[in-house]
């Protein structure tokens, strides 16, 4: 077991056309400078401290929680590995990743201290990613290595991948010259500019490919596809791009060909992607009745582009800063996004709100068996994770919605039957909570 650091230089030149399944539709794999062997993160054996006893939804159990007390704003699981991994402050400006089984409380192995490229004592930004069965955790920092003589400092995106089972950790650092958007989807991490550059760092080896604009493989006969170009995910087939009007997957399927029969061809807007699955945003033809007050939400396989399933919802008053967010439940047979919510098994799609768009219901997590979390008349998800609205708990089998007491505290997540709900105490310190499902028997 060991840890590896990649030096890369991102170079213009020939796109190498051999390459791993994943990069095979992305660009040129870029070489490496330098590879050094340190330390395996250490295993280590205690437990969380218990979880004091908060207002939650009764399907949990709160006599039997853990509780990790200043840990970082963001966590993140690896579902077939039974991890959760987070992170905390290891001295000025130093942070170390440790994980944690969340059925049981007892933690695993921990990663060595390290010190992210950003500036002062904010945390590095930390997601999952999982390629062909493997699981990893993935740190990352964006800022400047200091000047050595009188080069010039590089700006750089930092990113330490860690195997979620072993905790064995690759550092990838690219050079980047604007801030990143830095996401993993896909079975690739995918850093962008929000625009159409990219490239794509593969989890398994640390190999990067760079992906110029004019090699995102625009559909022909689409004008409007090469305005407004932006790289959004990487796919098990490749990136996922939009354009002004339309997207597509490079060497794949293009939405032109692939929209829904009851949908404006030229008006799709991707939304988000988790578990092969794309949601999407289309205008209703034109001459439909609902044309100007509503938008067709459209669940998409991934693969070939194929309508699964869609559900009518009004048009906001006003439209939301960011478009809502795929969130699966741990087994994969729900999914939920804002105010919409999806039965795989079932093919349904619902859209949660009044006939005139009042009160839409904002989704925050959902169970495998089809229990949904969320509030009443808020803006987003966040805004019903820290309180805000009226929670509710939503049965998707039967899509009935049941208000819950005003100081019901939603859970963020779910993983191994275990809810993960985030807490400030009176001291202004963070927690992360889990709390375990109630058996049959309680």
């Amino acid at each position: 077991m060991r840890q590896r650091v990649v030096r890369i230089t991102l170079v213009a030149g020939v796109i190498v056309l051999a390459l791993l399944l994943l990069l095979a539709t992305c660009g040129g794999k870029e070489p490496t400078r330098a590879r050094a062997k340190e330390p395996v993160p250490q295993a280590t054996g205690d437990s969380a401290a218990r979880a004091p006893r908060l207002s939650v939804p009764s399907a949990y159990d709160t006599t039997r929680g853990w509780d990790i007390p200043d840990s970082s704003p963001e966590y993140a699981v690896a579902e077939a590995t039974n991890r959760v991994a987070y992170l905390e402050r290891a001295g000025a400006g130093r942070f170390r990743l440790r994980t944690i089984n969340p059925a049981t409380g007892k933690h695993g192995w921990e990663g060595q201290p390290a010190r992210p490229l950003s500036s002062g004592d904010r945390f590095p930004r930390l997601l999952s990613v999982a390629k062909d069965g493997q699981e990893y955790f993935v740190t990352w920092s964006y800022g400047k290595l200091d000047a050595q003589g009188l080069r010039p400092a590089e700006s750089l995106v930092s990113l330490d991948v860690y195997d979620a089972a072993a905790g064995s950790v690759t550092r990838v650092e690219v050079p980047w010259t604007d801030a990143p958007v830095v996401s993993a989807d896909g079975p690739g991490i995918l850093i962008s500019d929000g625009k159409a550059t990219s490239a794509v760092v593969d989890p398994e080896t640390g190999d990067v490919v760079k992906v110029p604009p004019g090699s995102l493989g625009y559909p022909k006969k689409c004008a409007d596809c090469r305005k407004l170009t932006q790289v959004r995910a990487m796919t098990d087939k490749g990136l996922l791009v939009s354009g002004a009007r339309g997207f597509w997957v490079r060497g794949g399927w293009y939405s032109g060909k692939t929209a829904p029969k009851n949908a404006d061809p030229a008006s799709g807007i991707p939304a988000s992607v988790t578990g092969g699955y794309l949601l999407a945003k289309w205008q209703p033809k034109k001459g439909a009745k609902d044309v100007r007050t509503h938008d067709l939400w459209v669940l998409h396989e991934v693969a070939t582009g194929k309508a699964v399933t869609q559900v009518r919802c009004r048009r906001p008053a006003i439209k939301p800063v960011d478009d809502p967010r795929l969130v699966s439940s741990p087994g994969g047979h729900f999914l939920i996004a804002g105010r919409l919510a999806f039965d795989l098994d079932e093919k349904k799609a619902y859209c949660f709100e009044e006939e005139d768009g009042t009160d839409p219901l904002t989704l925050t997590t959902v169970s495998d068996d089809g229990t949904a979390y969320g509030a009443i008349s808020v803006r987003s998800p966040a805004d019903a994770l820290a309180g805000g609205g009226g929670p509710v708990r939503v049965d998707l089998t039967n899509a009935a919605p049941a208000p819950m007491a005003a100081n019901v505290r939603l859970p963020s997540g779910e993983t191994m039957n275990v809810g993960l709900f985030r807490w400030t105490d009176g001291r202004d310190r963070p927690h992360l909570i889990g709390y375990p499902h109630r058996s049959d028997e309680d």
